[in-house]
């Protein structure tokens, strides 16, 4: 046995030892300046600090932060204090090493970036939403200090995700969707274009396995037809480049599979209908530095001799790059077989940066200081204007600065001919926050171009914007639902909360008055009355109402004090969001808030008899036996079923990953379920009599309700049926397809969602 366990160990140190020496040699091959010594010292005393114990996987700890730091050194391009950084990064949290003994092995700087990993560790998020904000707020605090600390956490989550399947599937959704929500998008906003897209495919393949290898599977079947159509496609480009002398590469861009799985879901389109899986990259060499730019549209104007562009699909990033620092030119030409390609022209310079990010140009100096951050620094000036605003709600937080996180952007031009940089879909109340938050609050209007335009008016790059304001204007409610930008979305919420609180004040008042002169007692059992008089769920919301005016004390509420208590004790449950049908939910609610016993480790089945008496079925997602599910316990010990692309999910993934399990449908075909579809195709005589019988006749399915809408000769139609699974719907959706006149058929969430093309 001792044999054996020396075996093991020396086997371990050697893994360990060749771990390390990789990743040396890999720093050694870099551009920066060769810190071996203590890099080696780091790695010495994270192996010393985690020495015995080992990831779930069963593997020695030490190599996690061996490959963190390789991640950061390889694939961000960060030097020895990050790399030392990343060696050390769990030291503190995971063994009795403090913050200031590293400070004095290894100086402030390092110890200031194991502080930040530190003060963000277990994922961003804690168990409640509040910590979790709290947690997300500090990672971008230590962002202002240092930006080293996001791209090491990026660089740990990276590996995190590369060794998911060891984890429990509960844990696995936490972290898939945790990573979705936040990772992807920090990794898409810091420029680091290869990372976003690898931890993007990680996350859908633990999401969405089944859909992950079905699109895996179709790239493979299509690859040598794609190969044929890049050669000959890049042949003619070849031989105008090779004239033009200009040392160049080739390479075939192909979509990865969340790209191409989350185009499939947003226009409801199968695999085969998506036409710009590939895209032709040219990688060149300028002739020298100032000559960068006119290279560039040379080469365009070179291949569009050759193929004929599409005229609204020029995208020019190289006179003004993306607030990612991401540099191209793109160019959509037709091939001679009839088909629209992509062609993104780069230099080497402009490629680091599009796969490195801000890593790429930031020559991190002795005593830091950095380059080329002027775009990052906006944004980091943003997301401070956001946290400098007292208790923003966690999950509004979150999804205001993701809203910054993915934006593209376009530029207006203010009246004096400033350009402004304002993400995609901005409206004209976005640009006058964006300014100043006095104009924001007092706009009434905006002239775009000379014209008189409204504030939810969508503003388009080149744009030349004049705001228009009132003295007597105020922030409205509605503003909120136009509003794009984080920070607009933020000022606007933090005045309307700042009103709310006032008239909560004079409603408060005004309610203890009316007590006083009824001789009544201001406690909580005559407030919960008035609150069940006005359907209202919380006392805040009956203190606003009075507040406002829209609640006017008088005889009613007076009869309601003085009467008997209501006796209907389950009406609180009626208005939760969940659940098939009104008569169903009191008996559902009070039937689940019984505690569950559950082990979360274990995948819990849903079987008939269970789905019935303790699951709610979400009404934001509607899932069927066959979605992939995932179950989330609320408050009241419920248990909601969501699917696990449903936007609501996403979100409960980032901040209550704690409260997920882990589900399966095990139904069979023995409950109905209702389901939604969408047809449209061309009109004809008894067009709805063939989709009729197909589904009652052919299939045996009850159509539940039925819309059809002819315009122009080209008819829409939405259908609402009762199916046992999706194997159903997929059969339904076949079926109606191989009508003649039926071109296109998808099934939708809600009844009524509109359908883009």
């Amino acid at each position: 046995m001792t044999d054996e366990k020396l075996t093991q160990e020396q086997a371990d140190e050697k893994l360990i030892d060749d771990a390390f020496q990789e990743l040396l040699d890999r720093y050694l091959e870099s551009r920066h300046r060769k810190k071996v010594e203590i890099i080696t010292k780091a790695f010495n005393f994270a192996r010393q600090a985690h020495k015995g114990v080992r990831r779930r996987s069963g593997e020695p700890y030490i190599l996690h932060p061996i490959a963190v730091a390789r991640i950061a050194c390889c694939e961000i391009g960060l030097g020895s204090t990050s790399i030392c950084a990343a060696l050390l990064h769990d030291v503190v949290e995971d063994t009795d090493y403090t913050v200031e003994d590293i400070e004095n092995l290894f100086g402030s700087k390092i110890a200031q970036i194991v502080d930040g990993l530190t003060k963000i560790s277990g994922g961003i998020f804690g168990d409640r939403a509040s910590a979790q904000a709290e947690n997300f707020k500090k990672l971008l605090l230590t962002m202002n200090d240092d930006i080293r600390v996001i791209l090491i956490k990026i660089a740990d989550r990276l590996h995190n995700m590369r060794t998911l399947g060891s984890m429990l599937p509960s844990k696995q959704y936490k972290i898939a969707g945790e990573t979705l929500y936040i990772y992807a998008p920090l990794a898409n906003r810091l420029g680091l274009n290869r990372i976003k897209t690898e931890l993007e495919d990680l996350s859908f393949k633990y999401e969405h396995p089944e859909a992950y290898q079905e699109i895996e599977n179709k790239l493979k079947a299509t690859q040598a037809e794609r190969e044929t159509v890049f050669e000959e496609f890049t042949a003619p480009i070849r031989a105008q480049l090779n004239k033009m002398g200009l040392p160049y590469r080739i390479l075939a861009r192909i979509k990865s599979p969340y790209s191409i799985w989350n185009k499939m879901q947003n226009k409801h389109i199968t695999f085969e209908e998506i036409y710009d899986i590939l895209a032709v990259r040219i990688i060149f060499t300028p002739r020298n530095e100032e000559e960068e730019l006119n290279d560039c549209f040379n080469i365009y104007v070179a291949i569009s001799k050759i193929y004929k562009p599409h005229p609204d699909r020029l995208r020019d990033w190289v006179s003004h790059p993306k607030a990612n620092g991401y540099q191209a030119l793109h160019v959509t030409l037709m091939s001679n077989k009839g088909q629209w390609i992509e062609v993104q022209i780069r230099s080497e310079r402009m490629n680091d940066v599009a796969e490195q990010g801000f890593a790429a140009h930031w020559k991190y100096k002795e005593g830091g200081g950095s380059e080329d951050e002027g775009e990052l620094s906006k944004w980091l000036k943003t997301i401070k204007e956001i946290l400098d605003d007292p208790q923003p709600d966690a999950l509004d937080f979150l999804d205001t600065i993701k809203l910054n996180l993915f934006a593209s952007e376009i530029f207006v031009f203010t009246p004096k001919g400033e350009i402004k940089t304002m993400p995609q879909n901005a409206t004209a109340l976005d640009f006058a926050f964006s300014i100043h938050t006095f104009l924001g609050s007092h706009c009434i209007g905006a002239k775009v171009n000379h014209k008189l335009v409204p504030l939810s008016h969508k503003l388009q790059s080149g744009d030349q914007v004049e705001i228009l304001t009132s003295k007597s204007q105020k922030v409205q409610p509605s503003w909120i639902n136009f509003a794009t930008t984080a920070k607009a979305k933020a000022k606007i919420s933090s005045i309307l909360k700042r009103e709310r609180k006032e008239f909560q004040m004079q409603g408060e008042d005004m309610l203890s008055d009316f007590f006083k002169k009824e001789g009544l007692e201001y406690n909580e059992q005559n407030i919960q009355k008035l609150c069940t008089l006005h359907n209202l769920k919380s006392a805040d919301e009956l203190t606003y109402k009075i507040g406002q005016k829209s609640i006017i004390l008088g005889d009613l509420e007076r009869n309601e004090l003085k009467e008997k208590p209501a006796t209907a004790s389950w009406k609180k449950y009626i208005s939760f969001a969940f659940g098939s049908s009104k008569s169903k939910q009191p008996q559902q609610a009070e039937q689940a808030a019984q505690p569950l016993n559950i082990d979360k480790k274990k995948i819990v089945k849903l079987t008939p008899d269970e789905l019935q008496k303790h699951y709610i079925i979400a009404d934001c997602c509607k899932p069927i036996p066959g979605d992939d599910v995932l179950g989330y316990i609320d408050d009241n010990n419920r248990i909601i079923i969501h699917k696990r692309q449903c936007p609501i999910a996403a979100q409960l993934k980032s901040s209550f990953g704690n409260r997920l399990l882990a589900v399966q449908w095990e139904i069979g075909k023995a409950l109905n379920f209702p389901v939604n579809v969408y047809i449209k195709g061309i009109d004809g005589i008894g067009v709805l009599n063939e989709v009729t019988q197909i589904i009652s006749q052919q299939l045996n399915v009850n159509i539940h309700k039925l819309n059809i809408e002819s315009n122009d000769g080209i008819f829409e139609g939405r259908i609402q049926l009762l199916v046992h699974d999706v194997d159903d719907v997929n059969t339904i959706c076949s079926n109606l397809k191989k009508l003649e006149h039926i071109n296109k058929v998808t099934r939708i969430e809600n009844f009524d969602d509109e359908i883009t093309d």
